[in-house]
């Protein structure tokens, strides 16, 4: 398989970016070379908003990423950075960062350059995942099915670790709130992102065997879809538990698991509402 590189910031990790990971993905195995937080400040005169530490986790979490490479020294941001083992066999990049310098020194480095553009990018296309039937007798030894729901509507370095930590009770599966049952419990303004946005990024973390948007209403508004994933467990943090969950997981024999709210180690502590600017 070929040996495609991106070269980069990747601060404040979103869709678009997100999507011009998976385009690139398709040429073959994808490597990130990160820019560290002195090149940012080299290149584009300014401190990240996201430290090294929190940009390489949420890139590694990216089922299109296979291997992030820090960058602590960057001559041109028109150049692959040296230091970095031997020279890819493609290096793509989004249109709007297109130069003729890069075109030229893939030229003269006999490395394919990949112009991926804004069409390519159009729409959030939805992971392809069955969701299996309930396990018979026979199956008892397959993984169990763990159910997550939520908003997501700023995914951070703390939604990442949530899903990591779920992820070994179980295959996981994440029910993404639909835009008016949002805007019903959480208020005017909201959500910022789209239902298919917030889903379609839920859905490239590594972690997540598949993601679906609620059709119901009210805290229990992934009840339709919990009929259709079977799941063992439904899994919430500290600010997602009440009463109503406790309830339905009673009354369905679903076991009931409450996570304590801890950033990845080394990471700081992230909430989508500051991140939003609410």
């Amino acid at each position: 398989m070929k040996r495609i590189v991106v070269s980069g910031s990747f601060d404040d990790l979103r869709s678009r970016q997100v999507r011009f990971l998976e385009e690139a993905a398709r040429l073959g195995e994808l490597e990130v070379l990160l820019w560290s937080d002195a090149v940012i400040q080299q290149v584009q005169g300014q401190q990240p908003k996201f430290p090294l530490a929190e940009r390489l986790y949420l890139l590694a979490a990216l089922r299109y990423v296979s291997r992030v490479q820090p960058v602590e020294r960057l001559e041109s941001s028109d150049v692959l950075p040296m230091g970095v083992g031997r020279l890819p066999d493609g290096w793509a990049v989004l249109e709007d960062w297109h130069s003729p310098a890069k075109q030229d020194f893939c030229r003269r480095n006999s490395i394919e350059y990949h112009r991926i553009g804004t069409a390519q990018l159009a729409g959030f296309p939805v992971l392809a995942e069955p969701i299996s039937e309930p396990p018979s007798r026979s199956a008892l030894r397959q993984p169990k099915k763990v159910l997550v729901t939520g908003c997501y509507d700023w995914l951070h370095s703390g939604h990442v670790r949530f899903f990591e930590e779920v992820s070994q009770l179980g295959d996981l599966y994440v029910v993404v709130g639909h835009d008016q049952n949002v805007r019903l419990l959480k208020g005017a303004g909201h959500p910022l992102f789209g239902q298919d946005e917030r889903r379609y990024m839920v859905q490239a973390v590594r972690f997540v065997k598949a993601a679906l948007i609620s059709s119901g209403h009210g805290w229990m508004d992934a009840e339709p879809e919990i009929e259709v994933i079977h799941p063992d467990i439904y899994a919430v943090n500290e600010d997602g538990d009440n009463s109503e969950k406790r309830a339905f997981c009673a009354e369905h024999g679903l076991e009931y698991v409450v996570l304590k709210r801890l950033p990845k180690e080394g990471l700081p502590r992230r909430e989508s509402t500051r991140l939003r600017g609410y």
